[in-house]
């Protein structure tokens, strides 16, 4: 039987842009060959919100308005307010890089694992990495998030990774599996590293497994262009608007 989780990769590609609005244009041209007024309309409703969604200045709006905000941390806060461990949450898997001949972290992962390096070495707090294999990993993916970080770190950083859950497979599952391997050490106060748009679902996570979280956010969603250029679309804002449209949906759901 196919578990519910399964199917949030489908639920969320049909409720999120492009599928969405592109759905929406689809009816309306169904909709025009009776009601061809009201069926033109919704399609180009359609179609001006996948323009609007595409744009980044759109996407930087909806970021900053729509989802809880979180300030950059401090390495003096994170040394000041007791923290005992940084926990850095996984973010995909290339589960074929050619170039290198073995698996690698997503972009977004490997940014993640970047930043918990560096603040692991400025503050000389030890590392724990989260991630399994998502649910809608590819079936070429053999390896886990945590078995390719462990690698990566050790390669890249020349840091040890203290901690790995290497089985979870969404951010409620990263705190639920990770909180054994750290509760055995004593670990209850971290700074969480994941990017800015995930940081309120992953501090609620974290904070309804019983952790006292400092939020350690990266890779905020900003202006990026001059003038005109945030309001034409493009592939990159469309990703950052899905993203931002996917967190504040599954914060509805996780925290009605």
């Amino acid at each position: 039987m196919t578990e519910l989780g399964q199917l949030k990769p489908i639920f969320a590609t049909l409720v999120l842009p492009p599928a969405a609005p592109l759905l929406l244009a689809l009816l309306g041209l169904m909709l025009a060959t009776r009601k061809k007024a009201w069926g033109l309309l919704l399609a180009f409703a359609g179609m001006a919100l996948l323009w609007l969604l595409s744009c980044h200045a759109v996407a930087v709006w909806l970021a900053q308005n729509i989802l809880p905000q979180y300030a950059p941390a401090s390495v003096a806060t994170l040394k000041s307010s007791g923290v005992q461990a940084i926990v850095v949450l996984g973010g995909g898997v290339n589960p074929v890089a050619p170039e290198y001949g073995e698996a690698q972290s997503s972009p977004a992962a490997a940014m993640r694992l970047r930043y918990g390096a560096w603040l692991a070495r400025q503050t000389g707090l030890p590392v724990a990495f989260a991630g399994g294999q998502g649910w809608g990993a590819a079936d070429a993916q053999t390896l886990s998030e945590g078995e390719v970080a462990r690698r990566m770190a050790q390669k890249d950083y020349g840091l040890r990774l203290r901690w790995v859950d290497d089985q979870s497979r969404d951010t409620a599952e990263n705190a639920n599996l990770l909180r054994p391997l750290l509760q055995k050490d004593g670990i209850q106060r971290i700074a969480l590293v994941t990017h800015a748009w995930h940081m309120p679902r992953s501090v609620l996570a974290f904070e309804r497994s019983g952790f006292k979280v400092t939020a350690a956010p990266m890779s905020f969603t900003l202006p990026s262009r001059n003038g005109l250029l945030e309001w034409l679309p493009s592939s990159d804002g469309l990703d950052a608007s899905r993203v931002v449209l996917k967190e504040w949906l599954a914060l509805r759901v996780a925290h009605p």
